[in-house]
């Protein structure tokens, strides 16, 4: 199925036998949560006989069996010539900005290329010399624009189009489910860590997100795209509501808790205190040295929906401040339909300048504007503004991002 611009939405959902049914467009509440992948094992990998098939997929291109597809693959006589890995790595060994570098897999023996951070351009060389003519995508996102692998995502699929291979997706659940959240980015301030216009928390899968890069940014070239929906999800599923077993997308997103706070958390990465790198529970423990009690009780008393902090001392590892004694806050959440990481986050901002502008500080090198997609949040907080103020001035540019991805949704 080639789509370009917008002329696959409506039925590009339809023509595969492995998306979407009219019977699927609603699961039950009690079907099982079956990954894309999961669905195509069943089937001994049949859907890539005939093909040259290149792997980009990291730890998380797991089945059920807690086997690698990868390996799975190759049990089943259905040999990849080449796999290609993201931040991290494909085995998922490099700590946060690294890779694993090119090499050949220990395992199966096949060649792993280095795609982290690659360009299109770089990508689709690497495509021709290891001779693919089908990229299959696996690897779980956690619904942050700031989060590399969907920009992995795009440019893989830009690359594909260069050298005319088909695409596949092998489709997983957003953890966070369907809500979307936060500011749009600025395409003045587009990085590695945000290439194109969403907003911060975009509240798709990583099919629904190939669908709509495909349909909003890759023309005019044409894709042969096509995605194996997650059987048995809806938009309203959070990750504990699956099943499924949690595997870390990176070394420092141990568990369901760090995603559903990293949309709004991870941006500390962009201010001079710790993001909890280095510790037991990363972005859900802030702070920095001569933190103290008052900065929890300032949280506590803003009485923000679904959740708690608590007070807390702690001594990093690596990253910020490594062995050194830091004060801080813990965040617990108590409610995950009502607490909103991003909301939240800015709340933080704005109380940690107010009770200690002697140590609360952006980093020089301004990388908050990069995560939150402009100079926006910065200078609201910096000009005193409060949380309410800041949050109402990206609400419009929300709806606008709702409405423009409806037509890619695969799941309701």
């Amino acid at each position: 199925m080639s789509v370009n611009r917008r002329g696959f939405l409506a039925a590009s959902a339809l023509t595969s036998p492995l998306l979407a049914g009219s019977a699927a467009q609603v699961a039950d509440a009690a079907e099982p949560v079956v990954p894309g992948a999961d669905q195509l094992a069943a089937q001994g990998w049949r859907r890539l006989a005939g093909h040259r098939v290149g792997v980009l997929s990291n730890p998380t291109g797991v089945l059920g069996s807690l086997d690698h597809i990868v390996d799975s693959m190759v049990a089943a006589g259905v040999r990849p010539s080449a796999a290609f890995g993201p931040e991290h790595g494909f085995r998922g060994s490099a700590q946060a900005g690294g890779s694993e570098g090119d090499y050949v897999d220990p395992h199966t023996g096949i060649p792993v290329y280095d795609a982290y951070g690659a360009s299109a351009d770089k990508l689709a060389g690497m495509f021709t010399k290891a001779g693919v003519d089908l990229i299959v995508f696996d690897i779980a996102d956690v619904g942050a624009r700031f989060y590399t692998y969907i920009w992995t995502l795009y440019t893989a699929m830009a690359a594909a189009a260069k050298v005319g291979a088909a695409f596949l997706v092998l489709d997983r659940p957003n953890p966070l489910g369907g809500r979307a959240a936060g500011p749009m980015l600025d395409p003045a301030f587009a990085s590695g860590v945000g290439l194109k216009p969403i907003v911060q928390q975009h509240g798709m899968t990583v099919g629904e997100l190939a669908r709509f890069f495909a349909g909003e940014f890759l023309p005019p070239a044409r894709i042969d795209l096509d995605v194996v929906r997650v059987r048995g999800w809806r938009r309203d599923k959070e990750f504990a509501q699956t099943a499924l077993t949690w595997t870390p997308p990176s070394p420092n997103m141990p568990t369901p808790d760090t995603a559903r706070v990293y949309p709004g958390l991870g941006m500390f990465e962009g201010t001079v205190f710790s993001e909890g790198r280095g510790t037991t529970r990363p972005f859900e423990i802030i702070g920095a040295p001569g933190l103290d009690w008052r900065w929890r009780d300032a949280l506590t008393a803003l009485d923000l929906p679904g959740v708690r902090f608590r007070e807390t001392y702690f001594a990093p590892t690596f990253g910020k401040f490594v062995n050194q004694a830091c004060g801080g806050v813990e965040l617990t959440v108590t409610d995950s339909q009502s607490f909103d990481a991003i909301r939240t986050a800015v709340a933080m901002f704005v109380t940690a300048k107010r009770l200690h502008p002697d140590l609360f500080a952006w980093r020089p090198d301004l990388a908050i504007d990069r995560l939150s997609g402009s100079s926006r949040l910065r200078t609201m907080v910096d000009a005193g503004a409060g949380v309410d103020e800041i949050t109402a001035s990206w609400q419009a540019e929300l709806a606008g991002f709702v409405a423009r991805r409806a037509p890619y949704l695969l799941y309701w």
